[in-house]
């Protein structure tokens, strides 16, 4: 199974994982410019579609959602994001000559309604300490619960030099009220955009046990096993989000026994 994908120049709409190939959820790439206009099925898809840059407006099944968007970068400030049921036409176009979203694509069993996302809207958690501090923004996680089928989307912001996604965790198994089988899936940017970071991919019997040189716009398939991402000194890495399971999804991750004392030492 391939598990990371390099980034790409492109235009217009890259498929960067294939949904049909991954069985549950697959991620795409959007980018326009100002007065180009993308049109869409999602078909057996819910999709979070999150502004990465710039701005557009977006009609989802004929209900218009005007003007989304105004960083100018992922590092500029919260997303936007309109959430795309199954079964629905969904229309882009571009408000600005950089705009760039990503597709988050999760097959689903029920349709609901279109709704947005705004950039006030986003929670923000500040997590970690010493060596491993993050912003962990939840942009469809508790609020989604009735308004979407199965999909789970935020975005992180490690600190320069800092760890992610740690103390280690994994959520492969489902276990109730422990942990909760999800598959996921990060998209990276990098910055500066010719820094790296380090995508970590381990299970305890190493029988998944990888490094991935991440670089700008480099995605990762996480299907099972502990996922953490570290940064050298001077660049932060973000990563774009989002799972879905066939058991629900409620985040219940669980973490690697032999780096959980470290939730003792934040204060």
């Amino acid at each position: 199974m391939q598990l990371f994908y390099k980034g790409q120049v492109y235009t217009g709409r890259r498929d960067v994982i294939d949904p049909a190939e991954q069985g549950l959820m697959g991620l795409s790439t959007l980018r326009l410019g100002s007065g180009e206009v993308y049109e869409s099925q999602s078909g057996e898809y819910e999709i979070g579609l999150v502004i990465l840059s710039g701005s557009a407006d977006v009609a989802v099944d004929g209900q218009a959602f005007a003007a989304l968007g105004k960083r100018a970068n992922v590092f500029a400030g919260p997303a936007a994001t309109v959430y795309i049921p199954r079964d629905s036409s969904y229309r882009v176009e571009g408000k600005s000559a950089d705009f760039e979203a990503a597709l988050c694509l999760v097959k689903a069993d029920k349709k609901l309604a279109p709704f947005v996302v705004k950039p006030e809207e986003v929670v923000i958690n500040h997590r970690g300490g010493q060596s491993w501090k993050r912003d962990v923004h939840d942009i469809i996680v508790d609020n989604g619960e009735g308004k979407v089928d199965k999909i789970v989307l935020g975005e992180t912001y490690g600190d320069p030099g800092n760890w992610s996604s740690f103390p280690s965790h994994k959520h492969d198994q489902s276990i109730p009220g422990v942990e909760t089988e999800l598959t996921e899936i990060y998209y990276f940017r990098v910055k500066p955009e010719n820094g790296f970071g380090v995508q970590i991919l381990y299970t305890e019997d190493r029988e998944l046990d990888e490094a991935f040189v991440i670089r700008d716009q480099d995605s990762v398939l996480i299907p099972k096993g502990y996922h953490p991402v570290v940064a050298p000194p001077s660049v932060q890495v973000y990563y774009l989000w989002f799972l879905a399971g066939s058991k629900g999804r409620k985040m219940q991750p669980h973490d690697d026994p032999q780096y959980k004392g470290l939730h003792a030492l934040v204060k």
